[in-house]
């Protein structure tokens, strides 16, 4: 990425915060931005980046959006002159200070309630990641016309939104749907759904970068770190699971030289920060089961006693059916595969995750390790017609051809 282009990504959402919080409308502050976008790519790519990036958009974006209202008739040019603080040539980019309140605030925005969560994924990558509609149709695996049939409709849901932090007894709430939609942004680029390869760095990298964004703008240590830490934790381990060809390399194979050290010190210093706040929430634990993980020098020396017993507390506080599944095989490791298999088979009558290819790989892999081929075969053969990614399937298609030999 240049670096016009890096400017203009960290640059943009930014701008739009403070467009929107200035004037309130969505929608024509986000096409305001988007012109002065293209206007940016030529002109610093000419003369340079500016030195105050942030304040050149907004200064370029607010005359978009007062030439575009004083072309209108009378009565909204009335109402623009009531609504506006200051004419847009006498705006001085150099009035602009960066809010941290800024990046949650359209956060929140783009987590709207009222919006589906493929609307909310869309227009945060959109709006807060700075991602173009055909960057985004290409991070999300759907056309062009979906994604700007989504942020199009999502933007004629938000017009009447105000633009402001939730009251204190909505923050919670507001603030676990910015969270899970980053994490499912995040668990996508991670672990592509579909596709030929096994990561979409690019993806993962940008719910990084903006849950970077927002850990910068929330004070004090919470769920918020303990995402952070989980993603850079999980991250870190990201080219040690693939080998030649993209073919996936399941955790106890992987090359943990390959680990980016420094990262791993990074999550695991903010995984100790958050631990020591009081309340845990469910990232917190899933950060610490991450770091766990992280210390040891291979599957065998982990520590699966600490692992499962932070399980434990996660299905207390947090239970879900993808939590019972890292549960059922922490729980192999300290007591048999017998054990966690009784635990996976549990789940079988789970509407999300009884037919899951998920449930049915790690079915497979314990029954494997309990010496039962024929049950491994089966479940590695029903996990392989499940699941849509070429990497997992030729993994599945390498674990079959094994147990046959």
């Amino acid at each position: 990425m240049s670096e016009v282009e890096a400017a203009i990504r960290a640059a943009a959402p930014r701008a739009l915060a403070a467009l929107v919080r200035r004037y309130g409308v969505f929608d024509q502050c986000e096409d305001a931005v988007q012109e002065a976008l293209l206007e940016a790519f030529v002109q610093w790519r000419a003369n340079g980046v500016p030195e105050q990036p942030i304040g050149w958009l907004i200064s370029v974006a607010a005359r978009r959006m007062m030439d575009g209202w004083r072309r209108d008739n009378a009565r909204r040019q009335r109402e623009l002159n009531d609504y506006l603080r200051a004419p847009a040539d006498q705006y001085d980019p150099e009035d602009y200070h960066e809010d941290a309140d800024d990046t949650v605030r359209l956060l929140v925005l783009c987590c709207h309630p009222e919006l589906t969560p493929a609307s909310q994924i869309a227009l945060t990558l959109r709006s807060v990641g700075g991602l173009t509609t055909a960057e985004v149709a290409a991070a999300l695996l759907v056309s062009e016309t979906t994604v700007a049939q989504r942020i199009s409709r999502a933007k004629r849901q938000l017009k009447d939104a105000r633009f402001e932090l939730p009251t204190a007894d909505e923050y919670d709430v507001r603030m676990r749907a910015v969270l899970q939609v980053l994490y499912l942004i995040f668990n996508e680029g991670h672990t592509a759904s579909a596709g030929d390869s096994l990561q979409r760095v690019d993806l993962a990298e940008e719910a990084l970068r903006i849950t970077r964004l927002l850990h910068q703008a929330v004070s004090g240590p919470g769920e918020v770190t303990g995402l952070l830490a989980l993603m850079i934790l999980t991250h870190a381990r990201r080219d040690a699971r693939t080998g030649p060809g993209g073919n996936l390399v399941p955790a106890d194979r992987q090359d943990r030289s390959r680990w980016y050290a420094a990262e791993i010190a990074e999550g695991t210093r903010l995984v100790e920060e958050t631990l020591r706040s009081g309340a845990v929430g469910p990232y917190q634990l899933e950060a610490a089961i991450a770091a766990v993980h992280s210390e040891a020098d291979s599957v065998e020396a982990t520590d699966w006693e600490q692992i499962a017993g932070l399980y434990r507390i996660l299905e207390k506080i947090d239970p879900s059916p993808m939590v019972t599944l890292g549960s059922a095989v922490a729980v192999a490791m300290t007591e048999g595969p017998d054990a966690g298999i009784a635990i996976v088979e549990g789940l079988a009558d789970d509407r999300y995750l009884s037919d899951h290819h998920r449930r049915l790989s790690v079915l497979a892999h314990l029954h494997e390790l309990a010496g039962r081929a024929d049950l491994a075969r089966s479940n590695y053969l029903a996990a392989l017609e499940r699941t849509r990614n070429t990497a997992e399937q030729n993994y599945l298609r390498d674990r079959i051809a094994h147990l046959i030999r």
